[in-house]
């Protein structure tokens, strides 16, 4: 009789995925602020749309947002394999087999497409299965292993949500909807080149051409820091055309204060501390943004911080 033993690591992979497995191929961090965008959009939309309905539009977003997380999570299993901060993926670890996560993803992909058109409209519905498709066949399969821009472009996919909120009770898209998607697009380079400037040497093991291996260091911090400036009358745009008041300006100065600020302390850091600062707060900085959009929305709040101003 033969005895065979196994590493708890061994013992796991034989043992098949896991539900935790299963949650990982969605991304469920990146999903949350999808979700999230893709709520302020809805929430913004005029007209009305029944809670049950909403609440499914919302759930749609986020399924779909993690079914394009899974299919790239199969098609990336090589590179991740590669880099440390993906190596502990449920592919690359080989607690799931890339069948099984390609058809996760797909079943997803088509099951979120499909509610979205049923339940809520068909509109709403093509723009989800755009995002989706976009970021499968345009940023994971074409650019990001192509071209420094990866990300630039790429960028769209993820600022894709607030329109299909605005579009699940409009059924059109509308200028605020596209001011929206403009403030997530132009948020989104300085905001992954923070991370990737203090990872640049997972993705130069990887094959990743992000701009700083391709570029350097200072190429980047400069075009990270122009970004940020470019965001400034983005960001301000809400207010401007009356879509959110003082409360929500007011905010939107500060914050976007502070991003250049840390922005320019990249820039004279040769260090990986302030790129690591930056690339937190950016997340909080685009969270705080879409919060008080609600926020300022809010009955009440509006008239009452304007009457302090004044």
């Amino acid at each position: 009789m033969t005895d065979v033993s196994t590493s708890p690591a061994t013992a796991r992979a034989l043992a098949g995925p896991a539900v935790g497995d299963y949650v990982a191929l969605l991304k469920p961090r990146v999903m949350s602020l999808v979700v999230f965008t893709g709520f302020v959009g809805l929430y913004l939309a005029p007209g009305h749309i029944h809670p049950v309905l909403a609440a499914i539009a919302v759930l749609c977003i986020a399924v779909g947002a993690g079914a394009a997380g899974a299919i790239n999570m199969w098609y990336d299993r090589d590179i991740d394999a590669v880099m440390r901060r993906t190596q502990g993926r449920p592919l690359p670890a080989g607690r799931m087999a890339p069948g099984e996560a390609l058809g996760f993803g797909c079943v997803l992909a088509g099951a979120s497409v499909l509610i979205m058109g049923l339940a809520v409209n068909w509109p709403a519905a093509a723009l989800l299965a755009l995002t989706i498709a976009f970021y499968v066949f345009v940023y994971t399969v074409w650019l990001k292993r192509r071209t420094p821009q990866n990300i630039v472009i790429g960028g769209a996919a993820g600022a894709f949500p607030p329109i299909v909120g605005w579009a699940a009770v409009t059924g059109d898209v509308g200028l605020p909807a596209l001011l929206l998607f403009a403030i997530i697009f132009f948020w989104t380079p300085p905001h992954f080149w923070a991370l990737a400037l203090y990872r640049s040497g997972d993705y130069a093991r990887a094959g990743v051409p992000m701009l700083p291996v391709v570029a350097g260091a200072r190429e980047t911090k400069k075009q990270m820091l122009a970004y940020t400036i470019l965001l400034w009358p983005l960001t301000l745009a809400p207010a401007l055309i009356g879509v959110a008041g003082a409360l929500y300006g007011a905010a939107a100065l500060v914050l976007s204060a502070l991003f250049t600020f840390l922005a320019i302390r990249v820039w004279r850091d040769e260090g990986e501390r302030s790129a690591r600062q930056m690339f937190a707060f950016s997340i909080l900085y685009l969270f705080l943004l879409f919060a008080l959009l609600v926020i300022d929305r809010a009955p009440g709040l509006a008239g009452t911080f304007s009457a302090s101003l004044g």
